[in-house]
């Protein structure tokens, strides 16, 4: 089984708090809704490709802490109806695309685009208090 690091719930935000609650999920009344409000403004303020560090790792991914990939774009909707998925380089010489989740990766120190920064801590901030669509 692999090992996931336990992180410490973020402290409360009301910044990110507010901003995720009148931009992100304003007008979601259900999970389906919230999943595609998380997916829209993800994509929409994340400048793809940048490099990310691994920094937990997940039953469902391959990626170890402290891999660094590129991360090309969001995947598909449907598959971020439970959580957030994104697309990544990964293999090697014969480079593959892969869906992992958001959450087990921080951008690069060198990722010096601030919307997706922001963007991405947004969705570790949700996801690491215990927030769901649902």
């Amino acid at each position: 089984m692999a090992k996931t690091r336990k992180s410490k719930r973020p402290e409360e935000d009301k910044e990110r708090e507010d901003r995720i609650i009148m931009e992100i999920v304003v007008d979601a009344y259900d999970e389906q809704e919230r999943a595609m409000g998380w997916y829209y403004y993800l994509d929409d303020k994340i400048a793809f490709p940048f490099t990310a560090i691994c920094d937990a790792e997940r039953e469902m991914s391959p990626l170890s802490v402290g891999e660094r990939v590129e991360v090309t774009g969001m995947a598909h909707e449907e598959t971020c109806q439970a959580e957030i998925f994104v697309k990544v380089r990964y293999g090697g010489g014969k480079k593959q695309t892969l869906a992992v989740p958001l959450m087990q990766l921080a951008p690069t120190d060198d990722v010096d685009d601030d919307d997706t920064r922001e963007a991405v801590e947004d969705w570790r901030y949700w996801a690491g208090r215990g927030y769901r669509f649902g």
